[in-house]
Order: structure tokens, then sequence, then C-alpha cells
């Protein structure tokens, strides 16, 4: 018994000097908050707090290892970063073909905008890459060219009406910024990409991601109408047509250049692993090859963004055109989309790790063929915002297993390649798509582009089932076969 009790005894003094031997590790790499629970909802708490509390318990719930203080700093700005750049977004993305139309562009020139922009994103893909293999410095990469010339054309936009050109010149500059806009972006693309993964820590990838996803969905529930109402009021005011558009865009550059500078306080994390991996290359044929389902998403992805992009830049167009609504209400109806989003992301996000991403795309894949239809049977402007209730929460639902699965679908060796190769497919037929809606909206109807988007998305979906779908099913079942033969010979 005396045995038994010295050794309980020694048991309790190891483990309460673990115990205190790990709070002084947690001392020496996170700083100590000596913050009450009610701290935040005092003025003189407002030192940003408020906003990184959410990212803040993320840290202390998902840690499971000590982080150190340049970690967590790399996180609080990347957080901020988020929240400024959808802010950002929200002040500029919906509006910048209202604008052109308040200059009287046609639907046609609508569409080139569009296909523009979306054209010199595909064509910044690859030399982005390139660039980031090459130098490796993918933080100055992401200043220069998406923190700082895409930003910069919105100031740009801001400032035209001042050039008092000529309607067709100046529907032609808001094509070349806008073009530029989205070249700088994408360039950005494969370093913010290859840094991010260094920035966030593997163990806790999911939950940071989901509540920075949450709360840049809330900046866009909240700004979005915020960017309605100012351009309405704006333009209303001394009856300028551009002026509310130059104050939201005006606000927009304001908030990226926030975003700029969060980001630019990251440390950027420099090991041997990083120089390996931004060096590595991958032959595309062989990623084909030995990836079962991959070409099929390819093809089916192509499919189905051609058939988003014929409808999606005129949605808003017809909305003001034809069901009589202002851009007060374009900006209400997009929050509505972002709040019922949040839903979404939250919904999914538990059926993702019940179900998987292939059932997931599914699920949501074909009602949201039904969506462009709708629009056909529309008599009033209210219909279009139950229209962005359900599109909201459905979309949010298939863009997160739409990620996930092009992780699944491309192989560790030559991913960036076989990724690169998607995406430069989505951009491609979201070149060729506003290009083929404009001149159709003009020549025939809305109504034509409504049912064409309908019936391109239910032919992706179904090129989704059989070519994608299909072979993975056979992997796993032949991965689950040889699974049973090794058992048994064990």
């Amino acid at each position: 018994m005396k045995d038994a009790s010295l050794n309980n005894g020694q048991n309790r003094q190891r483990r309460t000097g673990a115990r205190e031997e790990r709070m002084r590790q947690l001392m020496n790499y996170i700083p100590q908050r000596r913050i009450g629970v009610f701290d935040h909802l005092r003025p003189q708490r407002w030192n940003w707090y408020l906003v990184r509390r959410p990212m803040e318990r993320t840290i202390d719930q998902q840690a499971p290892q000590p982080l150190t203080i340049r970690q967590v700093n790399n996180l609080r700005h990347f957080w901020l970063d988020g929240i400024f750049s959808a802010a950002s977004e929200a002040f500029y993305l919906a509006f910048i073909p209202l604008f052109a139309l308040a200059y009287g562009a046609t639907n046609q020139q609508v569409g080139w905008i569009t296909a523009i922009g979306n054209l010199a994103g595909a064509a910044a893909l690859f030399p982005g890459a390139r660039l980031m293999e090459k130098t490796g410095n993918r933080k100055g990469i992401v200043l220069w060219s998406g923190g700082g010339v895409a930003r910069l054309t919105l100031l740009l936009l801001a400032l035209l009406p001042l050039l008092t050109l000529p309607p067709t010149i100046a529907i032609l500059a808001i094509t070349a910024l806008n073009g530029l806009r989205a070249f700088a972006a994408n360039f950005a693309n494969p370093a913010w990409t290859a840094l991010v993964a260094d920035l966030v820590p593997e163990f806790m990838r999911g939950r940071y991601f989901s509540i920075r996803n949450l709360t840049m969905g809330l900046a866009t529930l909240i700004f979005s109408a915020v960017a309605g109402w100012l351009i309405r009021t704006g333009n209303q005011w001394q009856a300028d047509p551009y002026l509310g558009y130059q104050l939201s865009f005006f606000i927009a550059f304001l908030l990226g250049m926030a975003g700029t500078y969060q980001f630019a306080r990251i440390r950027e994390p420099r090991t041997a692993q990083h120089a390996e991996q931004v060096r590595q290359t991958g032959s595309l044929s062989a990623a084909l090859k030995s990836s079962p389902g991959f070409l099929g998403f390819v093809v089916s992805g192509f499919i189905w963004n051609l058939a988003l992009q014929i409808a999606a830049p005129f949605f808003n167009v017809y909305l003001v055109t034809h069901l009589g609504a202002d851009s007060s209400t374009v900006g209400l109806f997009a929050s509505i989309s972002s709040l019922s989003a949040i839903g979404g992301q939250i919904f999914f996000g538990k059926l993702l790790d019940r179900r998987g991403a292939v059932f997931l795309q599914l699920v949501t894949g074909f009602p949201i063929v039904l969506l462009p239809v709708a629009w056909v049977f529309y008599t009033e402007a209210w219909q279009a915002g139950v229209n962005n209730l359900f599109g909201g929460f459905l979309w949010a639902g298939f863009n997160l297993a739409n990620f996930n699965l092009l992780l699944q679908v491309t192989p560790n060796v030559g991913r960036a390649r076989a990724v690169a190769l998607y995406q430069t497919g989505v951009f491609a037929s979201a070149f060729i798509g506003p290009l083929l809606g404009g001149y159709l909206a003009d020549t025939v109807s809305f109504h034509l582009i409504f049912l064409l988007s309908g019936a391109g998305r239910l032919a992706g979906m179904l090129l989704f089932l059989l070519m994608t779908f299909i072979p993975l099913q056979r992997l796993a079942r032949a991965q689950q076969g040889m699974s049973a033969e090794g058992s048994a010979a064990a």
C-alpha cells in the first residue's frame, strides 16, 4: 500500500510538472490576453478585438500545439485582409455592368465587359504560376499584382467620369480597366494559394477557413446593401448618373488598400519545403492518365461554366431594365444571397463531412439547374429576391463541394498544372458565354438565354455524372476489392 501511495504521488507530481511546463511553453509562444468577457463591448476596447474575436477563439480551440507569435500575428492579418477584401468587392463587383449601362451600353457590350475580364483572368494564370516558380517570392507577387494594380483600377474607374469622355469611349475604358483588374487579380492567384498553405497550419485549416469565410460573407451581406443605397442616393443628388458609382468605387479602392496593408504585415514563411514546392513541376499527360474522372471533371466544368456565363452578366441588367428595380434593389438582393450562403456554408459543411464532395455536388447541382429557368416567369422584382435566397444557399454547397472535389480528382504530382488546366477551361467558357449571351439577348430575348443556361447546366451535370461520378465509383469499388483480397490473404 505504501508503494502504491508513493507511486500515485510521484505520478501526480509528474502530471503537475508537465502541466506547468506546458503553460510555460504557451506563455513563451502566445502572449496572454488580459481581456474580460465583456471588454469588447466597451468603447475603449474598439481595437479590432471584436472583429478578431472569432479568429482568436478558433486558435484557442483548434491548436493542439503552441503557435509562435509570428504565426498568430500572420493569422490575424490574413483574417483582416479577408474582411476588407470582401467589403471592397461588395462595393464594385455587382455594379461594373450597371456602370456601363449608365453610359448607354448595350447587352452585347455588357457581355464583352465580362468576357474580356474572364479572358484576361485565364491569360494570367500560367504566367503568374511561372513567375512564382522562378522567384519563389509569393508575398511580393500578391502585393504588387492583386493588392496593387488590381485595386488601383478601382480608383481609375472612380475617376473616369471626370474625363467627360464620349459614351462609346467610356464603355471601352470600363472594359479595358475591368480586364486589367481581372488579369492582375488572377496573376496573383497561384502565389496567394501557395502562401496561404504555409500561413494556416494544416491541423486548423478547416475551422479557420470556415469561420473566415463566414465573416467575409457577413461583410458582403452588410456592404452590398450599403453600396446599392449609396449608388442610388449619389446618382439622385444633383441628377448626376455617375456620382453614386464614383463614390462606391472609391470606397472599394480604400477598403481594398486596407486589405493590402493587412496582407503586407504578414511575415512570409520561408522554409526548405516551400522552396521545393514552388519549383515542383509535373507531367500534365501523366496526371490525366493517373486520375480517373479528372478529364470528365474538366469537360463537365467547361460546359457547366459556359452555361452559367451565358446568363450570369444579364440577371441584374434584366432586373433593372425589365422588372423595374434600381441599384439599391440590386445591392439588397446581393445581401440576401450572401445571407443565405452563410447558412448554406454551415449546413453543407456538416453534410460534406458525412457524405463526401461527389454526393454534395450532385444534390446541389441539379436544383441549381432550375434557377435561371425560373427567371422566365418573373414579372415582379421581389421574385428575383426569392431566387437569390435559394440560390445563395445552394451555391454555397456547390462551391464547397467543387473545390474539395478538385483536390480529390487531381494527383499530388502535377497538381499545379492539372488545376491550371481546369481553371483555364473555366475562364475560357467564361469568355465565350457572355459574348454568346449578349448577342442572343440583343437579337432574340433574355428569356432565350435563361432557358439555354438551364439546359447547359443540366448537360454539365449529366456529363459529370457519366464522366466523373461513375469512374470514381469504379475506382472506389476496385480499391475495396483489393483491400478485401489483401485481408483474406493475410
